[in-house]
């Protein structure tokens, strides 16, 4: 068969080991899995009476419109129905800009290491993929301007980015924004926009009314604990989201997810418990870090990059056997470092214990 011969080389998207295969393989009773950045507090209780009141059918199609999803989310964020896409996950929309910009003969500018399925879907249409090394953790906005020209069509901003947690501050986007060239769509990747705090963070939808080639992503999977029913949306101007709609497949958001988001996203002190506890647990990671002079990235997310100056796969493997899952720092661009979500109070004091017992073998053979 004549397939891409990109496809032919590229690695598919690694996800978390399951809870399930980790138990059977090291015969362990109780696992805990703090990889995938899911929310160990679950959903709004709202979201399972909502599922329980109005169960969509199996046989339906879901509404290809997602009217009622359309409609919560243009009330949530101030803006018209027309300026939201819908996806099956923001990954899908990522899939959506990549199909519809990008082929050969274009390039594309991301950040690197950042959320791999930019270069991913990039590479599988065609385009050149332009990778600008992140400086400190944080996106070097000035190196990325300077890639940019005029075969450029997309540039991706992961903030608070993937997987270091760092966050690019107003002033440095708007600068930024300014200087990208009106012919270059800037994707702006806010998976983790719910957990930010940072005083300087930026209102991003206000931001697509000043520049007409912005569109925000933002997901349901991350503080809403909707990641299995996979619902993510992009906001943009009009015109951007009418030209993304013929690459959006039909029915690419299930009823059950369309009837939980709606729920979700009208249950805001749900989404202030989970920021506040998050902090709270991000300070447990801090404090052990400051303990043991390990380095870290301060994060605006719910998971946090940890620097161990030890090899992450055989750190990844310890936690393993002692039944925590992180995510090794290897493959996403850290090869010292663990990227640990942040869980309950709990799961953070059991991950980190674990995580001071290998310290202290490593120290013990050292000596």
């Amino acid at each position: 068969m004549r397939w891409k011969k990109q496809l032919l080389t590229l690695t598919p998207y690694q996800p978390g080991k399951s809870i399930e295969s980790v138990k059977r393989q090291y015969n362990l009773e109780k696992i805990v899995k703090l990889a995938s950045n899911e929310n160990p507090f679950g959903c709004s209780k709202e979201v399972l009476s909502a599922l329980e009141s109005h169960q969509p059918g199996f046989a339906i199609y879901p509404d290809g419109y997602a009217t009622g999803l359309r409609e919560a989310v243009a009330e949530f964020v101030k803006v018209e129905p027309e300026e939201i896409i819908f996806g099956n996950g923001s990954d899908n929309i990522i899939q959506m800009i990549s199909r519809a910009l990008l082929h050969p003969g274009v390039n594309t500018v991301m950040a690197v290491p950042s959320f791999s399925q930019y270069k991913h879907n990039a590479v599988i249409e065609g385009a050149e993929v332009r990778e600008i090394p992140l400086v400190n953790g944080d996106h070097d906005l000035e190196q990325m301007l300077a890639a940019i020209d005029d075969q450029t069509n997309v540039v991706w901003v992961c903030s608070p980015n993937n997987p270091t947690g760092t966050y690019v501050s107003e002033s440095k986007l708007t600068a930024f924004l300014e200087r990208v060239p009106a012919h270059v769509l800037v994707v702006l990747d806010e998976a983790y926009y719910e957990y930010a705090v940072a005083e300087d963070y930026y209102d991003s939808i206000a931001l697509t009314r000043t520049y007409p080639n912005l569109i925000v992503l933002r997901t349901f999977s991350k503080i809403y604990g909707l990641a299995s029913l996979r619902v993510g949306y992009g906001v943009a101007n009009k015109s951007i989201i009418q030209a993304l709609e013929p690459a959006r497949e039909p029915f690419n958001v299930n009823s059950f997810g369309q009837t939980a988001a709606i729920a979700a996203i009208k249950d805001q002190e749900f989404v202030r418990e989970c920021r506040e506890q998050n902090q709270k647990g991000l300070k447990q990671f801090y404090d052990f870090c400051q303990e043991n002079q390990l380095h870290y990235y301060p994060s605006q997310t719910n998971f946090i990059l940890i620097d161990l100056e030890q090899d992450a796969d055989t750190a990844f493997q310890y936690l393993l056997e002692k039944g925590y899952i992180v995510r090794s720092g290897k493959a996403l661009g850290f090869p010292t470092s663990l990227r640990i979500t942040v869980g309950s109070f709990e799961q953070n004091e059991g991950v980190l214990q674990a995580l001071a017992d290998f310290l202290a073998e490593v120290n013990k053979v050292v000596k």
